[in-house]
């Protein structure tokens, strides 16, 4: 598989909703709560003015507008800030859209460690967490501008609430034009024999960098991308590990509720002998501040981070 030219997963969402509109003629609504910069929805704005509402810095009212959008027939997508998103409107997601059942697709921007030297106030580690706790919602988490568009399209159509983990960077594009994204699938990225490289979302790429290179070091890596957290068919998962028997789990997310605690299930309940490394946030703690790259490779999440990680269980 060829990497090629980086793509802001954003004007993919943007691009799909326009699309949905236009071509499918769906009765999309998107509501920001002063996060027009952080969605970069200008392009959406400019041909649908009508179709956007910003309620201000007021991220439980944002909530609570959606749910009364689709409850009178549209299709509400929300997006704003991961962090505040899901801290501040914790009570109106869990209520009002999943209990509710109601036709919401949250967006959560800016996830991880997204805002860098903004500290943990910005970080959003929790976010999956905090969702897979919640009954009743769908989880995505695209990892390149190809699968955020299949996914917005999924969401589109789907009947019911929907939270899409999405990050604030360009990405290089992973997927080849004719990857259809499944829900509850595993996407494997990269065939191997060796190792079992699992990743979510922003940190998908730097997986498959790292396998690539792994190459060289004789280590044939698989990289399989989870982007569908719930629903998820543990099948792929528990078959790469019984071959490979070496696992190293990757995401800019706390280890605690996130990627690692899935596989970390899976392999248990599954009975499944392997040696497993999680990458990810230490449990029980915030994510130290600063520049989003020196940050990554202070928790070896990185691609030099995951070779050095790789090369402890050979």
């Amino acid at each position: 598989m060829k990497v090629i030219k980086k793509i802001d997963l954003r004007d993919a969402m943007m691009e799909a909703l326009i699309e949905e509109i236009e071509n499918n003629n769906k009765n999309i609504l998107v509501v920001v709560s002063d996060s027009t910069s952080t969605s970069k929805i200008s392009s959406f704005q400019d041909k649908f003015p009508d179709r956007v509402i910003n309620v201000g810095i007021a991220e439980q009212n944002l909530i609570g507008v959606a749910t009364g959008l689709s409850l009178g027939g549209f299709i509400a997508i929300t997006a704003n800030a991961a962090s505040f998103l899901v801290a501040r409107s914790n009570e109106q997601i869990k209520n009002d859209v999943c209990y509710s059942n109601s036709n919401v697709k949250l967006v959560g921007l800016n996830a991880g460690i997204c805002y860098g030297s903004l500290g943990s106030t910005h970080h959003a580690i929790d976010d999956i967490s905090i969702m897979k706790g919640f009954g009743n919602i769908q989880i995505f988490a695209p990892s390149d501008s190809i699968e955020t568009k299949q996914i917005i399209n999924y969401a589109t159509g789907y009947i019911g609430p929907v939270y899409i983990r999405m990050d604030n960077d360009s990405f290089p594009i992973l997927h080849n034009p004719d990857y259809e994204f499944k829900p509850g699938e595993v996407d494997v990225l990269k065939e191997g024999r060796d190792l079992s490289i699992i990743a979510m979302g922003s940190l998908v790429y730097k997986a498959f960098e790292a396998a690539e290179e792994l190459k060289n070091k004789s280590i044939d890596s698989e990289v399989l991308n989870i982007s569908s957290i719930r629903p998820l068919n543990p099948e792929k998962i528990i078959a790469s590990i019984r071959k490979t028997k070496k696992v190293i789990t990757v995401e800019e997310h706390s280890l605690h509720g996130g990627l690692a605690n899935i596989v970390s299930n899976i392999i248990a309940e599954k009975k499944v002998q392997t040696e497993l490394i999680k990458l990810g946030i230490p449990e029980g703690h915030f994510s130290i501040a600063g520049p989003r790259d020196e940050v990554r490779k202070y928790y070896n999440l990185d691609k030099d981070g995951i070779i050095k990680s790789a090369l402890k269980l050979f």
